[in-house]
Formats: structure tokens, sequence, C-alpha cells
């Protein structure tokens, strides 16, 4: 049901491929911003070997190019009371994807919506404050014009949080790859 063409905004990966590949450079400056994301361009200039303006120009073409996330990714839902989370799978009509997007980004509690192939067009991460509130939530996605069904999973615990550390150990050159 994913038809068309999507804009880099609604990737599942915003950042472009191939020739625009992170180098192990990057990879390091990503990882010591990780460590410490505080950290000021010439600690990291200092830390990393490379000149102030280097560190600078490559954070800048980082964030412009879509590899680094926006801030609020590290704003934990349950600081904001929302202790509940769950997610939500979408059957959506065809060629109602657009639309039913739209709306979805319009709810505030909903956090992220990613198009899947399968039975379920979309799964919707969402974050509620209670059991009544994720009723009304869940009410709310249903009741969207182009949601055929919907099918709501409690998120009872994290056993691995979103990480990038591993990986960019890897393109840094510091960790082995996979079956190694």
């Amino acid at each position: 049901m994913l038809g068309r063409s999507p804009s880099r905004r609604g990737r599942l990966s915003a950042v472009p491929a191939a020739g625009d590949q992170l180098d192990a450079t990057d990879a390091r400056l990503l990882l010591a911003l990780s460590r410490d994301p505080r950290t000021t361009v010439l600690a990291l200039s200092q830390q990393l070997g490379l000149a102030r303006n280097t560190v600078q120009g490559r954070l800048a073409r980082l964030e412009a190019g879509g590899a680094l996330a926006p801030f609020e990714r590290r704003v934990r839902p349950e600081a904001l009371g929302y202790r509940l989370g769950a997610y939500v799978t979408v059957q959506v009509v065809q060629r109602s994807l657009t639309d039913v997007s739209a709306a979805l980004a319009q709810i505030p509690e909903v956090l992220e919506v990613t198009g899947l192939s399968g039975v379920a067009d979309l799964l919707v991460q969402v974050v509620a404050v209670d059991a009544d509130d994720l009723w009304r939530i869940s009410e709310q996605v249903l009741a969207l014009p182009g949601v055929q069904r919907t099918d709501t999973n409690l998120a009872l615990r994290r056993f691995v949080d979103h990480r990038m550390t591993p990986l960019l150990e890897r393109a840094a050159g510091s960790a082995p790859a996979a079956g190694e």
C-alpha cells in the first residue's frame, strides 16, 4: 500500500544513501557527542585531533543532511506524565495512507508513525497517561477517515533502549563487525 515515493522527511531514514554515508571521522565525532552532548566544538576538536573549523563544518553537514535527530528525541514521555506506552497497528483503506498519516500527526500523543509491509499498513507509537487515556487515543485513531482496523499492544518493558553507539563504534573502526 506504500505506492507513493515518500518525501525525504517521510522516509524510514532521512539520511541520504550511497555516496553521502558517514565516514570514520564523522562516526568518531558523533560518538564523542553521544558521550557528552553538551561538549563544545573546541573540546571536540581537541579530543579528536581535528581543526575547529573542520569539526564545525562536519557538524553543520551532519545536521543539514539529517544524520542528527532532533533534540526532542531525548525527552522521555514519562517526564511529562505519559507513563503508558503502546504500539497501534493500523490497516488503512487503499489510497488513504497520506491522509491518515497527516491526521495521526495532529494527535499529540502520537510519537511516531512508520509505514509497514504486510497486513498492517502503519505502526503508530503512542503514549498515554493511563488506561482510560489510551482508550481515548485508540478511539480517536479508529475514528479517522480511512482507518479500517486497529490493534493496540501495550509496551510493558523496554529491554534495549534506542541506541546507535554499537553502529557508530563499528563505523569509527573501534568495534568488530558482526560475526567477526
